[in-house]
Order: structure tokens, then sequence, then C-alpha cells
């Protein structure tokens, strides 16, 4: 019952994000310490999780209850590929925009410009798109 992409404004998916590198389950405490360097950096509106990462659902939770539009990852996935939807559920139920599938691999941790409008694909839950990010 979310957001369908043609729903979603733009600048959902356009602005400053903060990337954080994180190898492993992303615990409820590195979900914080990503909140705080997002913010700290002034790009807490969107955020990309470089490494191979697992939102667990207490992450997920921290995530949600925080101020973001975005939160990307370089899985195609969010959450235990065994069972994602549980995450998936927590996150876009707090009105998230989820960006999957990014390659991030020679990403440095920081502040970025990310550029990554979907297809208007109007009544889809998804599409696909071309992210870039700019220092």
């Amino acid at each position: 019952d979310g957001k369908t992409i043609g729903q979603l404004p733009l600048e959902t998916f356009v602005g400053d994000c903060y990337v954080a590198r994180h190898e492993g389950d992303v615990t409820a405490e590195d979900a914080e310490a990503m909140l705080q360097k997002a913010r700290d950096a002034s790009a807490a509106q969107r955020i990309l999780i470089a490494g191979k990462a697992t939102v667990t659902e207490a992450a997920a939770q921290v995530f949600a209850k925080a101020d973001i539009r975005l939160l990307g990852n370089e899985s195609q996935t969010f959450g235990p590929e065994s069972g994602p939807q549980q995450v998936h559920l927590i996150l876009l139920g707090a009105g998230l925009a989820l960006l999957e599938g990014l390659v991030l691999t020679n990403v440095e941790e920081g502040r970025y410009f990310l550029s990554a409008a979907p297809l208007n694909l109007g009544s889809f839950e998804g599409a696909p798109c071309r992210a870039i990010l700019i220092r």
C-alpha cells in the first residue's frame, strides 16, 4: 500500500547524500553511527551503504525513525537475502525510498551529490535509474 514511483517527489532521489562503508550485519548501533556521520556532513537525507552489508531489523528500525528520504546499498536487497521482507516492510512503511544494487566499489566514505532519478513508470512500485555521485 505504499507510494508508486510516479507519486514520489524527484528530490527524494536527487541531492546531497552520505556514503558510509560497512561490511557484515548493520546493527542498530552501526545505523546510529552512520546517521551521526551523515548529520555531521550535512547530508542526512540520503544514505548509501557501501560494502557487503546486510541491514538488520534493528538497524531498519533506527533508519525508519530518522528523518531521511532514501537509503541505498550495494546488495540487490535490504535485509538477509534468505528473508528480506520484514526489513523492507519496516523501511518502506516509514516512507523511505530504497535504492538497491549500487556499484560503490571505489567510492570513499563521505558526502556526495546524488542523482538517481528513477524512470517514471507511473503506477510501478520500482524502476531502474542511473545513479551518479559527484564529489
